[in-house]
Order: C-alpha cells, then sequence, then structure tokens
C-alpha cells in the first residue's frame, strides 16, 4: 500500500514538474519573442495581438486556423506513431508528398460518386504514402541502415520525383519553373467539402480528430498497441517477452507513412484542389515538434496542433499589418520545442558532478 502511494505522488510530482517546465518555457519564449519583435521596431503587445486577430478574430480568421489544425494534427500523428515506438521516422515530409501526389491522380483520372470518390483518393494517398515508408523500413531490416538517413535522405528525393512526375503528368518541358508545377484540378467528387465558405477550412478536420481516436485507442486499449509501446520502451524485453519485433517494427513504419500519405491527401483535396509542387512546405516538421511538445501523446498532439495553427494563421496577418516578419513566429516555435525537449535535471547533474569534483578537489589539496 505504501509503495503503491508513494508511486502515486512521484508520478504527480513529475507531472507537476513537467507542467512548470512547460510554463517556464512559454514565459521564456515570450520574452525572446517581444525581444526580437522591438529588435524589429515593432510594439510586442501590437504584434501578439495582430497574431490574434489575425488566428480568432473572425469567421474567416477561424476558417484559416482550422485549415493550418487539419495538416499540423495529421503529420503530429504521423510522428507519434514512430516516435512512440522508438522508430525515428524523418520521412514524414516524403511520404505527404507522395501520398497527395497520388490523391491528385485518383482525384482527376477517376470518375466516382461523390463520397466514394472522396474516400478512394484518400485511401490512395495513405497507401502511396505507406509505399514510400516501406522502403527506409526495408533497409533498416534487412542491411541494418538507419532509419534516421534513409528517412531524410528520401524527403528530398520525393519532393523531385513528384516534380518530374507532374512533369510528366502534363507535358511541360522539363525547365518549367518548378513553383508553377501542379497537375490539372481534380474532380469536384473528389474535393473535401468546406466547413466555412470564403476559407480552405474543410471536412479534413474530421479525419484528422478520427486518426487522433483510432490511434490513441490502437495504443491503450489493443494487444497490438501494446506491443507498439513495448518496442518503444525496451526492445530487449519485447524480444523476451515473445513480440516479434520485424513484424513490429515494420507495421509502425507502414502505420506512420500511411497517416503521412493520408495528410498529403487532404492537404491536396481540402486546400488546393490539386497536386502543387512543394505544397507541403515543411508540414513534417512541424508534425516532428508538434510531436515533441506533446510528448509522444495523441491528445496531446491536438491540443498542440491548435496552439500551432493560430500562430501559423495568426503569423501571416501579423506580417501585413505590421512590419514583423512572420519568420519570428517560426524561430519562437523552434526556441519552445528547444525548451520543454531539454532534460533540465540531466544538465544540473551533469554541472554539479563537474564543479563538485572541482570543489572537493581543491578541499584535498588545501
Amino acid at each position: 500500500m505504501k509503495a503503491a502511494a508513494s508511486a502515486a505522488l512521484r508520478a504527480f510530482a513529475d507531472k507537476k514538474s513537467e507542467i512548470v517546465k512547460y510554463l517556464l518555457a512559454f514565459a521564456a519564449v515570450m520574452l525572446i519573442g517581444a525581444g526580437l519583435i522591438s529588435f524589429q521596431g515593432e510594439d510586442p503587445v501590437r504584434a501578439l495581438s495582430a497574431i490574434w486577430s489575425g488566428a480568432l478574430g473572425g469567421r474567416i480568421e477561424i476558417g484559416n486556423t482550422i485549415r493550418w489544425i487539419i495538416p499540423c494534427v495529421m503529420t503530429g500523428m504521423a510522428a507519434v506513431v514512430a516516435f512512440k515506438s522508438g522508430v525515428n521516422n524523418l520521412g514524414i515530409e516524403g511520404q505527404i508528398y507522395f501520398g497527395g501526389f497520388a490523391a491528385a491522380m485518383a482525384g482527376f483520372l477517376v470518375q466516382l460518386p461523390p463520397v466514394v470518390h472522396v474516400l478512394f483518393c484518400l485511401l490512395v494517398g495513405g497507401l502511396c504514402g505507406l509505399l514510400y515508408a516501406l522502403i527506409p523500413a526495408v533497409l533498416k531490416l534487412f542491411f541494418r541502415i538507419d532509419e534516421m538517413i534513409t528517412t531524410l535522405m528520401l524527403n528530398y528525393i520525393a519532393i523531385l520525383l513528384t516534380e518530374y512526375f507532374t512533369v510528366l503528368v502534363i507535358g511541360a518541358s522539363s525547365s518549367t519553373a518548378s513553383n508553377a508545377l501542379q497537375t490539372p484540378p481534380v474532380y469536384e467528387t473528389a474535393k473535401l467539402p468546406v466547413l466555412i465558405k470564403g476559407t480552405y477550412a474543410n471536412a479534413g478536420i474530421f479525419v484528422a480528430v478520427a486518426v487522433v481516436i483510432v490511434v490513441a485507442f490502437i495504443y491503450r486499449y489493443t494487444i497490438k498497441g501494446y506491443e507498439l509501446r513495448q518496442v518503444g520502451e525496451n526492445l530487449r524485453f519485447s524480444k523476451v517477452g515473445g513480440v516479434n519485433v520485424v513484424r513490429t517494427f515494420l507495421s509502425i513504419f507502414l502505420i506512420s507513412g500511411f497517416v503521412a500519405g493520408l495528410c498529403g491527401g487532404v492537404e491536396v483535396l481540402g486546400s488546393h484542389g490539386r497536386f502543387v509542387s512543394r505544397f507541403s512546405n515543411n508540414l513534417g516538421w512541424d508534425g516532428i515538434m508538434i510531436s515533441m511538445i506533446a510528448k509522444n501523446s495523441p491528445f496531446g498532439v491536438l491540443f498542440v496542433s491548435i496552439l500551432w495553427g493560430v500562430l501559423k494563421a495568426g503569423a501571416l496577418h501579423m506580417e501585413r499589418v505590421t512590419n514583423t516578419n512572420r519568420l519570428t513566429v517560426v524561430l519562437i516555435q523552434a526556441l519552445f520545442v528547444l525548451f520543454v525537449t531539454i532534460d533540465y535535471k540531466k544538465i544540473y547533474a551533469f554541472f554539479r558532478g563537474r564543479f563538485g569534483r572541482r570543489a572537493v578537489q581543491k578541499g584535498g589539496a588545501v
């Protein structure tokens, strides 16, 4: 009984310290952000007010914020599936591109009834993201090539390959400017319904929330989810416990790739209406940062993605109405990730041990 009580107290203390760390990190980045905005000759209060009004100031602004929340949730979940299970899938960006391109092809080459067409395109997008994630998984399992390297390199390959495929589809010259490359528009039956008229807020938000619920349910209530968690927490124990590590590792990569490809499909069918080269603009890296802030918690990703969407939508408005560069917000986001992921206890222990030994040595010398 005492052991259980002490364990509960330790867990509560750990959660409390995490909350304090997040609050301190938030306060620190706000101070740094205010300094950066002031350095650009702007009033920090005015700039922050512009972010707020640009993200939540009205119906159109809320719609634009929802538009950014959708990919943030989905890429965050793709990262959660991988990182929670100990797999370093840094190729989410590339999987988004292949999923988006495949969904666009299914959207303008195939004609189906409205709802069926959308589901078909999303399924095709998810499967292509899955297949692209299979490449680093196979290289890791059979050739022992580190997945961090392969997934990172495959991002660049995906961007260039989808551009090349787009050139083939539209029959353009290979010298065409990359930012002008886009496929023909998808059929209306393949487009995700718009939720708020005049914005890009679309039914993809329901897909994103469904992904959160399904992943959370799998990890919490199924045997497969238990195996996925165990592989990430203790690989040796998983092997001893009879978990098929190879099959589980493959499943992790494929699920993560499917979610990333699904995100690409939602972006194409909901926000662009066609595949546009380099459309992602680092959404995959946003997802990785969101997952890190959320500590690989599915519902934590949902909460952080809302904040991320507010910042993304608000930053564009801030740049329009003030002289503040929107990249200031990107820097603040990166600093927040840095501050919440640092293990301060280890840093404290390191310096305490280092300077403690010096003090003892000086005392002994005297």
